[in-house]
């Protein structure tokens, strides 16, 4: 039984468990899906629910307190998560990187450091887990912070088999994701399923690299549909990999030359996750290693407004660490960046 399935019955009974109670009465599904229900495969729940027992592997459903806020508001979110990592990641601020399998060279760099910055300021990024561009922006990420992969596969396999030390990497410092029972294979049509997923977990998304054709335009568009923003890194007229950011460019798409010029957006950007988190009473708080290079900040940061160039000369932070902590604390609402590049704090 698919996800759509899944939720489809989910909407019409209240609990799982009366699903299988009066299987007969279930609306819209087919003869075979009403016949597996009313006699489910107990072994197989069995064996996977005992996956699932081990450490760091998670179901997280429509209405546990562990689903990502923004996820719920995307207009078809998935009925269940299934994790393995670190789950309390989903609910942490996340940025989208997405592009070519076969990308350049020159491209793939750009997503390992684009990733690697972002990362740094306690953003995850977020990628299918797929050759290319996703591989590299999930490398650039674990260098530095964190990592999420959602993958259009059961967690029990991995595909490209080629990511499967990348995926095993990942799930010691980041999370993979899906919607996905084990032991279901890559089906072409599970991957755009995927990509709603990655664009709805995300405050925006990156495409890098990404010919006409490409699936990651698919992902941008659903970003777009989902009241996301999308960012497109433009390249050479005479390189067709990047055509396709240069079309989203042209409808619309910010373009970005560095990765500072995300950072600078991800403030309006995370209102609706502020409001979310706010309505799940889960509010944010500033890791706590970092609280030294923080009471620093705010040593120099009051409420008169302040340029940052400032901030970094006085405090003896770097720029990078400068930047990084404004981002979070105006994401926190305790920051507020105003025009010519100045800050003031927020009073609570």
């Amino acid at each position: 039984m698919g996800p759509v399935t899944f939720a489809r019955l989910l909407a019409q009974f209240s609990e799982p468990e009366a699903v299988f109670v009066a299987p007969n009465q279930a609306e819209n599904i087919s003869a075979r899906s009403r016949a597996a229900l009313a006699k489910p495969d107990w072994d197989r729940v069995e064996k996977e629910l005992a996956w699932f027992d081990e450490p760091n592997r998670y179901i997280v459903t429509l209405h546990d307190p562990r689903y990502p806020a923004l996820l719920k508001q995307i207009a078809d979110p998935p009925s269940l998560l299934f994790v393995q990592g670190d789950v309390s990641l989903l609910s942490s601020w996340q940025i989208a990187v997405v592009g070519s399998r076969n990308p350049s060279a020159s491209g793939r760099d750009t997503a390992y450091e684009f990733a690697r910055y972002i990362a740094q300021g306690d953003i995850a990024i977020t990628s299918g887990l797929a050759m290319g561009i996703d591989a590299a922006a999930h490398k650039g990420a674990l260098t530095s912070g964190k990592t999420v992969a959602v993958i259009g596969t059961g967690l029990d396999s991995v595909y490209p088999a080629k990511n499967r030390t990348l995926a095993n990497d990942i799930v010691l410092k980041g999370a993979l994701v899906s919607e996905f029972a084990l032991g279901t294979p890559p089906r072409a049509e599970n991957f755009p399923r995927r990509n709603r997923i990655i664009s709805g977990l995300s405050l925006g998304t990156l495409v890098v690299e990404a010919a006409i054709r490409s699936g990651s335009l698919i992902t941008a568009r659903m970003a777009l549909e989902q009241g996301r923003e999308v960012f497109a890194i433009p390249g050479s007229i005479h390189n067709p990999l990047v055509r396709g950011c240069h079309r989203l460019i042209r409808e619309g798409a910010k373009l970005v030359e560095t990765a500072q010029d995300i950072l600078e957006d991800l403030g309006p950007l995370a209102g609706a996750q502020r409001l979310a988190e706010v309505e799940q009473a889960e509010p944010k708080t500033v890791p706590s290693n970092d609280d030294a290079d923080y009471r620093t900040l705010f040593e120099h940061l009051g409420y008169n407004p302040i340029e940052i160039d400032s901030i970094i000369q006085k405090s003896g932070l770097t720029a990078e660490a400068v930047s990084s902590m404004l981002l979070l604390l105006e994401l926190q609402g305790q920051v507020e960046s105003l025009p010519g590049g100045r800050y003031v704090r927020i009073s609570s």
